[in-house]
C-alpha cells in the first residue's frame, strides 16, 4: 500500500494560505537545547514528520521531549549528563540531525553520529564541519559509518574561514564555539535568516555573538548557558511555494505569518515573472498573472535565490511565456525532477548545471504518474499538476510530509482539486 497525492487540473490556487515556522530552523534550534541543561520550549513549530524525527534523536541522547503539534510547541528537558551517539537510522532520514554534532563536542568532549542521509539532491560533504573543529582542538575521525568527535577538555577559540558559506557547517561551528574557551571567529560565514534565527536563540540563551546576518561572526565562549523559551522564524521556503502556486496557476494568494523581507529577490523575480505583489508586516499577498513570463533564476547563498526555492522556478518557466534559463550553483543533483516533470510535457533541456526551460502553455500540459525525490520538488510537482489537464499522481508522498504541514488540506482549502489517497502495490 501507498499513499499518494492525486491532482486534478487545471485549477487556480487562491485564499488565504499560512505559514509557521522554518524548518531549516526549528531542527537546528532543537539541537541548540543541547548547550543547556534544563528545560528549553520552542514555539510556532511546524507540523512536520522532521521535528517527529529530531525529537526521537534528542530522547536517545537522554533528552525528554513534548512535541505538541496542535500548540505548535516543543519542550526540551535537557539533562546535566547527555548522551553523546546520533544513530545512524535516524540521520539517515534527516540530514539535519549532523547538527547536534557541534553541541554535543562542546558539551560532552565527544560525540559519535552516523553518516548523514537525507534528500537525493546532490552531494554536501562534512569537511568544513570537521576542519572548523578541528581548528578549536577536537580530534575527529571516520570510524564504522560514524563521524568521532573528541577533545580533552574544552574546545578552545580560533578564527576559522569556511571555503563556502556553508549553512550546516556555520550553525555547528557557532554552536561548538558558545561553550568553547575565548573568541571565535568565522569568517565567509552563511547569512541565511535561519542562522540569525538560531544565533538570537544562543544570545537569548546567554552567549556572545556578533555579527549575525553577516559574513562574519564572531563568539565569545561562555562558561555555561541557561535554557529559554524562543520563537522560531517564518519559513520562507514554504511562503515562496504559496506565492509559486499562485503564479504558477494564475490565482491570488494571501500569504500569513511571513517575512517578506527574507524573500526579496523571490519576489523581485516573480514581479518579472507579470505577478503583482503587495507586501505589509507579516504577510504578503501574490496575484498570478493570466500566464507568467519565462523568468532566467542562478541560485545562490542568502541573499541570493535560494535553491530550495530552484524546482518551482522550472516549474514556472514550463508553462511561461517564452525560454527561461536556470543555473544550480548550489546543490548539482538537484535536476533528477526534471524527468519527473517532462512526464508532464514540459520541455526541458539540462547542460551541467544549467536548464533550460522552453515555455508551453498550460494546457498543453497533462497530468501523469511521478514520483517526488525530494521535498521541494515533489511540492512543485505537486503544484504544476494544477496547471496541467487531466489528473497528476505524486508518489514520494513521505518526501513532502518532510518539509509541508497540511500540504494538501491547505491547497484545498484554497480551491485546489487535489486530495490523498491510498493505493495498491503491484503485487
Amino acid at each position: 500500500m501507498e499513499e499518494k497525492i492525486e491532482v486534478h487540473g487545471p485549477t487556480k490556487v487562491s485564499g488565504v494560505l499560512p505559514v509557521s515556522g522554518a524548518k531549516n530552523s526549528v531542527l537546528k534550534l532543537m539541537a541548540a537545547t543541547l548547550l543547556a541543561a534544563g528545560e528549553s520550549t520552542i514555539t510556532n513549530v511546524p507540523e512536520i514528520q522532521d521535528v517527529t524525527i529530531m525529537a526521537e534523536l534528542l530522547r536517545r541522547l537522554g533528552c525528554t521531549v513534548r512535541y505538541d503539534p496542535a500548540q505548535q510547541t516543543v519542550d526540551i528537558d535537557v539533562p546535566e549528563v547527555l548522551g553523546h551517539q546520533a544513530d545512524y537510522d535516524l540521520v539517515r532520514a534527516m540530514r539535519a540531525s549532523i547538527s547536534v554534532l557541534g553541541p554535543l563536542v562542546a558539551r560532552c568532549h565527544r560525540a559519535e553520529v552516523a553518516l548523514p542521509g537525507g534528500d537525493a539532491i546532490g552531494s554536501r560533504g562534512l569537511d568544513m564541519h570537521r576542519a572548523g573543529l578541528e581548528a578549536m582542538g577536537a580530534q575527529l575521525s571516520i570510524e564504522k559509518g560514524f563521524l568521532r568527535a573528541s577533545v580533552a577538555d574544552n574546545l578552545h577559540g580560533t578564527t576559522y574561514h569556511l571555503d563556502y558559506p556553508s549553512v550546516g557547517a556555520t550553525e555547528n561551528l557557532m554552536m561548538a564555539a558558545a561553550l568553547a574557551d575565548g573568541v571565535t571567529v568565522l569568517e565567509n560565514a552563511a547569512r541565511e535568516p535561519e542562522i540569525v534565527d538560531i544565533g538570537r536563540m544562543m544570545q537569548e540563551m546567554g552567549a556572545h555573538i556578533d555579527g549575525l546576518g553577516t559574513s562574519t561572526i564572531t563568539i565569545e565562549g561562555a562558561q555555561k548557558l541557561h535554557p529559554v523559551t524562543h520563537r522560531t522564524v517564518p519559513d520562507r521556503i514554504v511562503a515562496g511555494t504559496w506565492a509559486f502556486a499562485a503564479a504558477i496557476t494564475g490565482g491570488r494568494v494571501e500569504i500569513e505569518g511571513a517575512e517578506p523581507a527574507h524573500l526579496t529577490m523571490v519576489l523581485e523575480k516573480l514581479r518579472g515573472a507579470g505577478c503583482t505583489i503587495d507586501t505589509s508586516q507579516g504577510r504578503f499577498t501574490v496575484q498570478g498573472p493570466e500566464r507568467p513570463t519565462a523568468i532566467n533564476v542562478s541560485t545562490l547563498p542568502y541573499p541570493g535565490f535560494p535553491t530550495d526555492l530552484q524546482p518551482f522556478v522550472v516549474a514556472l518557466n514550463a508553462v511561461a511565456e517564452g525560454s527561461g534559463m536556470v543555473t544550480e550553483n548550489v546543490f548539482e543533483a538537484r535536476w533528477g525532477f526534471t524527468a519527473e516533470l517532462e512526464r508532464l510535457g514540459a520541455r526541458v533541456r539540462l547542460d551541467g548545471h544549467h536548464a533550460r526551460i522552453d515555455g508551453l502553455p498550460a494546457l498543453q500540459l497533462s497530468g501523469a504518474p511521478v514520483e517526488a525525490k525530494d521535498i521541494r520538488a515533489g511540492a512543485a510537482l505537486a503544484i504544476v499538476g494544477m496547471a496541467a489537464t487531466g489528473v497528476t499522481e505524486v508518489s514520494g508522498v513521505e518526501h513532502i510530509d518532510r518539509g509541508y504541514e497540511h500540504f494538501v488540506e491547505r491547497l484545498s482549502s484554497a480551491g485546489a482539486n487535489v486530495q490523498r489517497r491510498i493505493v495498491g502495490g503491484l503485487f
